[in-house]
């Protein structure tokens, strides 16, 4: 598992990398001292895990994980605890305090490597869901059986993601990269952090800021697709 350390302090990042080395399942491939600098580093290696400090010069660890379009399996390292629970809204598998304890961060590899393991399972077994097929969806005392093919728009709203078909808005406890991974990329496109689209319910597609694009699906919605998922939907679908 390749991993990302993220912090402003160095002596921080060097401790970080001494705990770790007993752990051979994960991989330090990088270190970053800011939220621009992550950003980058992230764009450019790919880790499938980041350790991410929240307070740091300029932007903080949230407000970097806004402007990702996948976000990686997040651990927060941090020396303030009252950022606990906003923490699990962006999906992180362990808020860890500074300084930390060798037991603490023992536990959370144990918790990730299982979590990663029963997801290859799963993932393993689980067919790329098609347009044409359909899907039991449930939202408190409601049901539908649903073609995917009639679901414009699926939004990210914290680990739950709402689905758009017809008049209807369920919730569902899934989470948006879950999502990314079952869904046939033929049809389903991720624009962004936020949003994954059906391209057969595009009406419109015009240059938006940054050298991204807006896109108008039927019935009105407006979804920005951010600079980077541009380059990726100009070079799928050009001729």
């Amino acid at each position: 598992m390749k991993a990302l350390i993220i912090d402003d302090e160095r002596l921080a990042r060097v401790e970080l990398r001494r705990l770790l080395e007993p752990y051979k399942d994960i991989e330090i491939i990088g270190e970053a001292v800011n939220a621009d600098d992550a950003i980058s580093k992230i764009t450019e290696l790919n880790p499938d895990l980041i350790f991410l400090d929240i307070q740091m010069p300029g932007k903080n660890g949230f407000e970097m994980l806004e402007q990702l379009d996948g976000v990686p399996t997040v651990i927060f390292t941090t020396a303030y605890d009252e950022y606990a629970l906003k923490a699990f809204e962006y999906n992180a598998i362990d808020y860890l305090l500074k300084p930390i304890e060798p037991k603490r961060l023992e536990d959370t590899v144990k918790k990730l490597l299982e979590k990663n393991r029963k997801e290859e399972v799963r993932q393993s077994e689980l067919p790329i869901l098609r347009e044409d097929d359909q899907v039991f969806v449930k939202d408190g005392e409601r049901c539908w059986f649903v073609k995917l093919t009639t679901v414009k728009l699926f939004e990210s709203e914290g680990n739950y993601v709402r689905l758009h078909f017809d008049d209807h808005k369920p919730l569902i406890l899934r989470t948006l990269n879950y999502l990314d991974e079952r869904l046939d990329d033929k049809t389903f496109f991720r624009a962004n952090r936020k949003h994954i689209i059906n391209l057969k319910w595009i009406e419109n597609i015009e240059p938006w800021l940054n050298g991204g694009l807006l896109v108008k699906l039927k019935g009105g919605f407006k979804i920005e697709v951010s600079r980077r998922q541009a380059i990726k939907f100009k070079d799928m679908l050009s001729l």
